[in-house]
């Protein structure tokens, strides 16, 4: 049977990692793998930490869509693939890999996912997941200081630099490719009750 890929966007601090596990918690006996699409940033390693903070990270060109697509693809069709870690501290990729085998459910999250038309054309299912500014950036404050160790200046700076106007210009109108809008973040037992039920149809009716 062919996976059923799952596509997760929305802004930063929106909720899709929540949703993600939420839908994967309901899905049962069935496998699935996880996805992050920042792990696919490009490799910045080469230039000196300073500039790497200044990239525009929030960009669509700050991804390798290339491999991204290439590496989703080989999960499509049933492969195994050895997924890219980016460390967020030092702004750069990893030399370690993370092993991902087949499974039944590839889900993968990303602000910018269906800004590409070739993500987008591989995902079998598309969730928005929508959530206020404020909500969002308190998220995203929280994470920051707790697990990539920034100082509150630079993440609003970076914030109102780059966060929010790619979202207005990017994210935001990629909602209209989604199948599903899930509001209020993560936290809709109801909504996510039924994506959960629709992709265990679709799992059901491709081994039948």
């Amino acid at each position: 049977m062919k996976p059923l890929i799952i596509g997760i966007a929305g802004g930063s601090g929106s909720g899709k990692s929540t949703v993600a596990r939420n839908v994967a918690a309901a899905l049962g006996d069935a496998s699935v793998a996880f996805i992050d699409m920042d792990a696919y940033y490009l490799d910045h390693g080469h230039l000196p930490l300073e500039e790497r903070r200044k990239v525009n990270w929030d960009h669509p060109n700050a991804f390798d869509w290339d491999h991204l697509v290439d590496q989703l693809g080989r999960l499509a069709s049933g492969q195994a693939i050895d997924k890219p870690v980016y460390d967020f501290v030092v702004h750069a990729r990893s030399r370690e890999t993370v092993r991902i085998p087949p499974a039944d459910v590839i889900v993968i999250d990303g602000i910018l996912l269906f800004t590409d038309a070739r993500a987008r054309e591989l995902c079998d299912v598309k969730v928005f997941v929508d959530a206020d500014a404020d909500v969002r950036l308190i998220r995203r404050i929280r994470r920051d200081m707790a697990k990539r160790g920034r100082p509150l200046g630079e993440i609003l700076e970076q914030y109102l630099s780059s966060v929010q106007p790619m979202h207005l210009e990017f994210v935001e109108p990629s909602k209209r490719y989604a199948d599903v809008i899930v509001p209020r973040g993560g936290h809709n037992p109801v909504a996510i009750e039924m994506i959960a039920a629709k992709i265990a149809r679709r799992i059901h009716a491709g081994s039948a």
